[in-house]
């Protein structure tokens, strides 16, 4: 007898995609979390994400379900883990396939069987539904890894930014603080943001009071060319 289609001897668990999407609101770090509309977990916290559907990937479920819960479609959704606890969902034998995000902060809004979606600062995080306080821990910690080696933090800025809001940026990311004055001096020494000419500055930024500051941007083919050079890592 042919064999049908998602038709299996073996019992096999439900994939869903979750993704953590981080954003910065110009002090600290921020986490996107959506309130439950259904059960389980109903009224409770969670990441963004949903069931994986036979007809998609893992990276456009977990993009269908940011756009639905969340109205976002951010530019890049990374993969970083697997969780697998056996007994993470109540419903059945789940897996979650987990992503993050780094966005510009923006407004946002409930859908689907989400009932609500919020920012919240991680150092004022409700319980969270499911493992999902596991996944983001995991999330920042990736996060926090990747900033040495790879300037993903400009995605949570705007194009153009002063020295002493990227220094904000890199603090409340890593959890320290660093000397101004060195810090502005590694960056610089890294070559991979450009300061832009006062021109395109008086056409883009409100006139501020007092003292014009520098404004910079990420200088992006500067960043491939020191990753084509073998420096591998920005050191603070």
């Amino acid at each position: 007898m042919e064999q049908q289609n998602f038709i299996y001897e073996y019992p096999h668990p439900a994939v869903a995609c979750d993704c953590a999407v981080f954003g910065f609101d110009g002090h600290d770090i921020v986490i996107l979390l959506i309130r439950r509309g259904i059960e389980p977990y109903k009224d409770k916290w969670a990441l963004p994400g949903g069931f994986l559907r036979m007809d998609e990937t893992a990276e456009q479920c977990v993009r269908r379900e940011l756009c639905e819960e969340t109205t976002l479609s951010p530019e890049v959704v990374e993969h970083f883990g697997v969780f697998s606890a056996v007994g993470r969902d109540p419903r059945e034998r789940v897996l979650s396939v987990s992503y993050f995000s780094l966005v510009r902060k923006s407004e946002v809004r409930g859908g689907d069987d989400a009932s609500d979606a919020q920012w919240f600062s991680l150092s004022s995080l409700p319980g969270l539904a499911f493992d999902h306080e596991e996944i983001l821990a995991k999330a920042l910690q990736t996060l926090r890894e990747r900033i040495y080696f790879e300037p993903i933090g400009f995605g949570l800025m705007d194009r153009m930014f002063t020295i002493p809001e990227l220094q904000r940026l890199y603090e409340a990311i890593l959890g320290v603080s660093f000397d101004r004055r060195n810090f502005l001096k590694k960056i610089l020494l890294s070559g991979i943001i450009a300061e832009v000419p006062d021109e395109h500055q008086r056409r883009t930024k409100k006139k501020s009071v007092g003292r014009t500051p520098k404004y910079y941007t990420f200088d992006s083919g500067a960043y491939e060319k020191m990753k084509g050079d073998g420096v591998g890592k920005i050191e603070f």
